[in-house]
């Protein structure tokens, strides 16, 4: 059991439990942190009565507004509400400015990263990274050897994961610098929140959010190709039924930009065309929302139907502009997250602002070893997947599923790597009527263009399930607004 604690006389916090973890609202000895305190002061006089009623509106504006996402493991239907925790995670302006200092520093260094592995290789022919796990990546495309791309950016847009230790102290969990999905939920957050709440903002000096769209849209067409004024500019996605489909159509609508599937588009004479009712438009520039392996059936997999033929051949020659670039996912394999230190030291010269969360990676004969005899120890994950899938919580898991799971590890190595149990911070979710603490991490988001612009805060996502680890989505988990403090 852990260490109970009454918070004042806030009936909603009654036997609040700070449990020995680092907890974002309360310190050890339940009290509120400072830069909570005004945030407690109108909950305690809000009540239970008035917080529920806001709570049935924020479920109305989110189903109104079909802001939803999917589980396709869910039997019961995949289309589901974002399930929205309208007690706001806040984050101090001292705190923010490490955070931001150390993501403008790891996506110039990840971005350096792919510029050299894909020219020349620099890296490893000083033995930074052993090669076989460059060669080795699932998403190591040989396909963009020799390739420019515009203004040598590959990751334009990069939402990473950060935790917080029983101490603490943030983690980068990990990089997400393939197609990031989240940021529509970032946004939309901020507007229920301030249409259900707008007294809440009273007491505190937040930072804006909304001008997220328009610094991606600049970035889109700051990669424009050089010959082009007035650069066209299209969202492709795989179609209504993948999962961020919301989060696709909602970026398009706020940036004044076309959304299109592969069949809308068609190469011609090296150049990608969109279909439209008035003719064939020129499309410049192209966010896509769609993996590598089915971008183009005559470069990839020649079995897609969510791609473009040709489309590769307009991207080498300079006649399309990708973001993100083909091949950034070399840069956010698991098994290659434990050398972006190393990155930033080799490519800058400069110590890493937030440090990585310890890994073993299990290509290396010692950690294998060690992995396979501390399996009840550990979190092992499967380089190549995302999402929470693949993966196994040694400390949760049967005897039966750890025993699998290390035949899985013996049988390819390289698809696997292991890190000790986080115990995330937790912040206040209310369950039910009451207020529980619940594991939360945060994924900010980056924009890379003439400048790096971070997002001040992001998706706060939490675990709903009392004790899980796990804060996907797609594995159930739910999100609150992220308040980033002005400075004083």
């Amino acid at each position: 059991m852990g260490e109970t604690r009454e918070i004042g006389s806030r009936s909603m916090f009654e036997n609040y439990e700070v449990d020995g973890l680092y907890d974002e609202v309360f310190s050890s000895d339940g009290r509120p942190r400072k830069h909570y305190s005004p945030l407690m002061h109108r909950l305690k006089a809000l009540g239970k009565d008035a917080f529920e009623k806001r709570r049935r509106m924020t479920d109305i504006l989110f189903r109104n507004q079909g802001i939803t996402f999917t589980v396709y493991s869910d039997t019961r239907g995949v289309e589901k509400i974002f399930p929205f925790d309208l007690v706001p995670r806040i984050v101090p302006a001292d705190e923010w400015d490490t955070i931001e200092r150390g993501l403008v520093q790891r996506i110039t260094a990840l971005n350096l990263f792919c510029q050299d592995i894909y020219h020349g290789q620099r890296i490893l022919r000083e033995k930074i990274i052993p090669p076989d796990l460059i060669y080795g990546a699932k998403m190591f495309r040989r396909e963009m050897f020799g390739v420019k791309v515009p203004r040598d950016i590959y990751i334009h847009i990069c939402g990473t994961d950060l935790i917080r230790d029983k101490d603490g102290k943030y983690y980068v969990l990990e990089d997400n610098g393939r197609t990031p999905s989240g940021v529509s939920y970032v946004l939309e957050n901020r507007s229920v929140m301030k249409r259900v709440f707008p007294s809440l903002f009273s007491a505190y000096r937040v930072r804006a959010i909304e001008d997220y769209p328009f610094n991606l849209l600049q970035c889109l067409k700051y990669i424009a190709p050089h010959h082009v004024d007035d650069a066209g500019i299209a969202i492709l996605t795989p179609g209504i039924y993948n999962s961020a489909y919301f989060e696709h159509s909602f970026l398009a609508r706020q940036m004044g930009v076309e959304l299109v599937e592969g069949r809308d588009l068609v190469v011609d004479k090296g150049f990608l065309y969109m279909r439209t009712t008035a003719g064939m438009r020129r499309v410049d520039v192209l966010y896509r929302r769609v993996d590598d392996d089915f971008l183009d059936p005559l470069c990839f997999r020649p079995d897609s139907v969510l791609g473009v033929p040709g489309l590769m051949n307009a991207y080498r020659v300079g006649n399309l502009a990708l973001a993100n670039a083909v091949g950034t996912g070399v840069a956010d394999d698991k098994a290659i997250y434990p050398f972006v230190p190393d990155m930033i030291k080799f490519y800058m010269g400069q110590e890493a602002i937030l440090p990585n969360v310890p890994t073993y990676i299990c290509a290396r004969e010692s950690d294998r070893k060690y992995v396979l005899e501390h399996l009840d120890e550990l979190v092992v994950k499967s380089t190549n997947e995302s999402g929470g899938y693949g993966m196994l919580m040694g400390h949760q898991a049967t005897a039966e599923e750890r025993q699998k799971f290390g035949e899985k590890i013996a049988d390819d190595p390289r698809n696997f790597i292991a890190q000790p149990v986080v115990q995330l911070s937790q912040h206040p979710s209310l369950i039910e009527d009451h207020f529980e603490g619940r594991r939360v991490d945060l994924r900010p988001y980056i924009v890379y263009g003439q400048k790096v612009i971070v997002m001040p805060g992001g998706l706060t996502r939490v675990a709903l399930r009392k004790g899980s680890l796990v804060v996907n989505s797609s594995q159930g988990g739910g999100s609150k607004d992220t308040w980033v403090l002005e400075e004083d």
